[in-house]
Parts: C-alpha cells; sequence; structure tokens
C-alpha cells in the first residue's frame, strides 16, 4: 500500500518558490500565492515531515575554494563477500573531496564525483585512497570539462502541464 502524500497545486507553488531560493519567507510566498503564511508553514511542514523537501542549505562554488577539477570515477568492487561492497562504500566515504557517491549496475559498482585542485591532486585521491583499497580491482575516470547545468526534478512537465508521475 502506498501511503505517499498527495500535493496539489498550491503545494506545487510553495516547492516552486523554495526552490529558487529556500530562504524566502513563508510571507512572501503567502502573498504571491494568494493565502496565509500560516496555511503555507503549515504545508511547507508538511511537505518536510513527509521527506518530499529536507533540509535548506548554500551551494558552494568549489571553484572559488581552488577546486579546478571535477571528476567522475567508476569504481569496480571485487565481491567476495557480501560485506566487501559495504566496506569500500565506508572507506570512500571518509575521503572528503568525494562528494557524491552512487550504488550503480553494470560495470561498476560505485560512481563517485570527486572534486580536486588540480589534475595531480586529482591523481593522488585515486591512488593513494581509492585504489589503495584492497577490495577496488579497478577504475575508471572521467574529467569534466565544464558543468552544462545543475537542476532539481521539475514540479511539473516541460509543456506545462502537471507531472502526475511525480508524486503519486
Amino acid at each position: 500500500m502506498n501511503h505517499q502524500l498527495q500535493i496539489d497545486n498550491l503545494d506545487k507553488k510553495i516547492l516552486k518558490f523554495l526552490m529558487r531560493d529556500a530562504r524566502v519567507s513563508f510571507l512572501e510566498i503567502a502573498r504571491q500565492c494568494n493565502v496565509s503564511g500560516a496555511s503555507v508553514h503549515q504545508r511547507a511542514l508538511k511537505l518536510q515531515e513527509s521527506g518530499i523537501v529536507s533540509g535548506s542549505q548554500f551551494r558552494i562554488n568549489p571553484k572559488k575554494l581552488g577546486y579546478l577539477t571535477t571528476a567522475f570515477v567508476g569504481v569496480q568492487v571485487n565481491l567476495t563477500s557480501t560485506h566487501t561492497h559495504e566496506e569500500v562504500f565506508q572507506k570512500i566515504t571518509k575521503i572528503p573531496e568525494v562528494v557524491e557517491c552512487h550504488h550503480t549496475t553494470g560495470k561498476y559498482s560505485l560512481f563517485l564525483k570527486i572534486y580536486s585542485m588540480d589534475n595531480e591532486h586529482l591523481k593522488k585521491i585515486l591512488v593513494e585512497y581509492i585504489q589503495s583499497i584492497p577490495e577496488v580491482t579497478a577504475t575508471e575516470t572521467f574529467i569534466s570539462l565544464q558543468e552544462g547545468f545543475s537542476r532539481q526534478l521539475p514540479i511539473e512537465k516541460s509543456n506545462g502541464t502537471p507531472n502526475t508521475n511525480l508524486f503519486e
């Protein structure tokens, strides 16, 4: 049985405002939506409690901090036991430059997103930290030349009709 929260058009409007700027006040959203501030506050809490939204954070620009290289790394793991994959994952979580780790199907057990200062720093992360894990049998690295875009999942389909599959 699916107990997923059903959202309506007002919830979608609130989500759009929060996705654009998580610091926008509930009162401002309420003004734009012609409802009370309390209504927006209650709905925002409902969206948070249901897990549709979580947290709010500032996005750091890695390049401004000197992290000029972005790489994606496929990691092959020797899966000799059920614990091996989890052990490798736990070791990778301790590498601060690894900002995303996805468990994947296909050629790689894990797919990582890494920020590094430059190619030498990336090489050090790969050789000294990732490839030195005994259960890692191979890695393949893809250096990003430029991020084309980064976005959240849209609330509506591109043709303007509600994306009914998104929250059902």
